[in-house]
């Protein structure tokens, strides 16, 4: 039985789902672009009626014009992230205890395979999944500056090093949704935890921004990768990355170890 193939062929309709839906969200959003930047002056007006509390909880950087494709990027980007970090952490709440909830783990642990196996072949097919997705967002990214830049001549390469962070984002919601899925004694629904743990962190991120706290900044994925910083810079922040590295391996240590010891469910 081949488990990497068994979940791969499972998530087939998830993948078609999220890999089409997010980048056409991503694109249409960009579309309005050309629109906006042709009548900057009532766009502007409209923008300066917000405080600036309200401007950071949108992901709008005052050092990256709006009216720039880069800053209207950054602010898509900033909306885009959340269905991506609702994704990674759907299968990272189903990908161990899918079992346990269908009961269905007597068929699983009764074959001629191991533990170690069965996790490392799980969170392959999730990652894949996933980066099919973050493959598609590239795709709809790269096309919608080809198409909407006009006279524009963006930093394609500062881009680039954005788009590059997605997989540590997802990583990222993959892993801790993973590790609190072996913690807990069940995890009744996916849907409810993954929505939780991906609008959580964003609710974290934005009390952070309107509060300036830097200890609220720490705690969320959404500011180790902010768009609006790295479309500037062109880099990562570093220490804000080096955290996600640090949570994301403890993350899949920790939960490889706690799925090896669980008592698993069954009927």
């Amino acid at each position: 039985m081949n488990i990497f193939i068994f979940e791969m062929k499972g998530n087939i309709k998830s993948i078609l789902i999220w890999a089409s839906a997010v980048p056409f969200f991503l694109f249409l959003y960009m579309a309005f672009f050309p629109s906006l930047a042709a009548s900057p002056d009532s766009f502007n007006s409209i923008m300066e009626e917000f405080p600036a509390e309200v401007m950071a909880l949108m992901g709008i950087n005052p050092d990256l014009p709006m009216m720039t494709i880069m800053g209207y990027f950054s602010l898509t980007m900033s909306f885009v992230m959340i269905p991506v970090a609702i994704q990674a952490s759907n299968y990272g709440f189903n990908i161990l205890s899918v079992e346990e909830r269908e009961l269905t783990a007597d068929f699983l642990l009764t074959k001629p395979i191991s533990r170690r196996k069965i996790y490392v072949s799980k969170f392959s097919a999730a990652f894949l999944s996933l980066t099919i997705t973050n493959a598609a967002i590239w795709i709809a990214s790269l096309l919608a500056f080809a198409l909407y830049k006009g006279n524009e001549d963006p930093e394609m390469f500062k881009v680039i090093v954005f788009l590059s962070s997605i997989a540590l984002f997802q990583l990222f919601f993959l892993t801790v949704g993973m590790l609190i899925s072996v913690m807990v004694k069940k995890v009744p629904s996916v849907i409810s935890f993954s929505m939780a743990l991906g609008f959580g962190m964003f609710i974290v991120s934005s009390l952070g921004k309107m509060l300036s706290s830097e200890f609220l900044d720490v705690l969320s994925p959404y500011n180790h990768f902010d768009p609006g910083f790295m479309l500037i810079d062109g880099t990562y922040d570093l220490i804000p990355t080096i955290i996600s590295i640090i949570i994301i391996t403890t993350s899949l240590f920790a939960s490889y170890f706690l799925y090896l010891r669980r008592n698993i469910a069954s009927l």
